[in-house]
C-alpha cells in the first residue's frame, strides 16, 4: 500500500470515528434533556396530587397550577408594585450591574494580589474579615447608608460577586504554569507582556468559571437587599406576598427569579464559549 493511500485510509477513519463521537454526544444531549423534563413534570404532577388530595396543605404549600394562575395574573394585570415585567427590569438591572461591578473588581484585586505577594500577604486578613461578615448585615447597612434606592441594590450584589471572582482570579494566576513564565522570560517578555499574553489567559478558565456562579449571587443579593427594604423589585413582590400570606405569590416570584437566572446562566455559557473558543470541547460543554 502506498502512502498516499495510507494518509487517504487514515483521515477516512479520523472522519469516520470524528462522526461517532458527534453522534454520540448528540445522543447523550437528548438523553440528559428528556431525563431534565421527566423530573420536571413527575415532581409538578407528585405536588399537584398531592395539594388535590390534601396531603399537603395548599395554603402553606401552593401547588403549580395556582402558582401559574398568579404568574398570569401578574402578567396581565400587574403586581401590587406595578407591572410585573417592571419588576422584573429592575431587579435584572440591579443585578447586571452588581455582578459587572463586582465582577471587574474582583478579576482586578485577584490578578493583582496574585502577581504580589507582598499586597496578597498585607490584605489577605481584610479580605479575610470582610468575607466573614453575614451579607444580610452589610445589605441592612446598605440600605441604611444608601437608601431605598438602587445603590444599595447594586452595592449588595457586587460584594456577593467580588469575593468569589476574586478568589477564582487570585488562584487562577498562583496556578499559572511556571514553566511557561519561565519560557516567555527567556524570549524578553516584559511584566505587562507576561500579565496579558500569559497569565491572564491562564486565568481565564478559573475566572469564567467563577461568573456563573457569582451570577447567581447576585441575583440573590438584589432580591435580598429588596427584601429588606426596596420601592420596586422582584424581592419587594416576595416580601409583600408573604406579608399577606400568599403562598402562590411567593412561589410564583421564585418561579420567576429561575427563568431570570437560567437565561444568564445561558448567556454566561455563551460569552465562556467565546472567550475560550481555544480549549477543545469536553462532554460537559455538549450536556451541561
Amino acid at each position: 500500500m502506498s502512502t498516499a493511500e495510507i494518509v487517504a485510509t487514515a483521515g477516512t477513519d479520523l472522519a469516520q470515528e470524528q462522526q461517532r463521537v458527534h453522534k454520540a454526544l448528540a445522543r447523550r444531549k437528548v438523553l440528559v434533556y428528556t431525563l431534565r423534563i421527566g423530573i420536571l413534570v413527575v415532581t409538578l404532577g407528585a405536588w399537584e396530587l398531592a395539594a388535590r388530595a390534601g396531603w399537603i396543605d395548599p395554603f402553606f404549600f401552593s401547588m403549580p397550577s395556582q402558582i401559574v394562575d398568579q404568574m398570569w395574573v401578574w402578567a396581565t394585570e400587574g403586581t401590587s408594585q406595578g407591572s410585573l415585567w417592571k419588576q422584573i427590569l429592575v431587579t435584572m438591572e440591579e443585578t447586571l450591574l452588581g455582578f459587572v461591578i463586582g465582577a471587574v473588581a474582583g478579576v482586578i484585586a485577584g490578578i493583582a494580589l496574585g502577581r504580589n505577594k507582598l499586597l496578597a500577604d498585607v490584605f489577605s486578613i481584610y479580605i479575610k474579615v470582610a468575607n466573614s461578615i453575614p451579607r444580610i448585615v452589610l445589605g441592612s447597612i446598605f440600605v441604611i447608608a444608601l437608601g431605598l434606592g438602587m445603590q444599595s441594590k447594586v452595592a449588595l450584589a457586587a460584594v456577593m460577586v467580588f469575593f468569589i471572582v476574586f478568589y477564582n482570579a487570585f488562584q487562577g494566576v498562583r496556578e499559572v504554569d511556571r514553566n511557561l513564565l519561565a519560557n516567555a522570560r527567556i524570549l524578553g517578555a516584559n511584566q505587562r507582556q507576561l500579565s496579558t499574553a500569559v497569565i491572564i489567559p491562564s486565568a481565564l478558565t478559573w475566572i469564567t468559571a467563577s461568573l456563573h456562579t457569582s451570577f447567581s449571587f447576585a441575583l440573590v443579593g438584589a432580591v435580598v437587599s429588596e427584601f429588606l427594604g426596596g420601592l420596586q423589585g422582584i424581592g419587594l413582590m416576595i416580601q409583600t406576598a408573604m406579608g399577606t400570606f400568599n403562598a402562590n405569590g411567593v412561589f410564583a416570584a421564585m418561579v420567576i427569579l429561575a427563568l431570570v437566572a437560567l437565561l444568564m446562566e445561558a448567556l454566561v455559557t455563551a460569552l465562556e464559549r467565546r472567550l475560550l473558543h481555544w480549549r477543545p470541547t469536553t462532554v460537559s460543554d455538549v450536556t451541561i
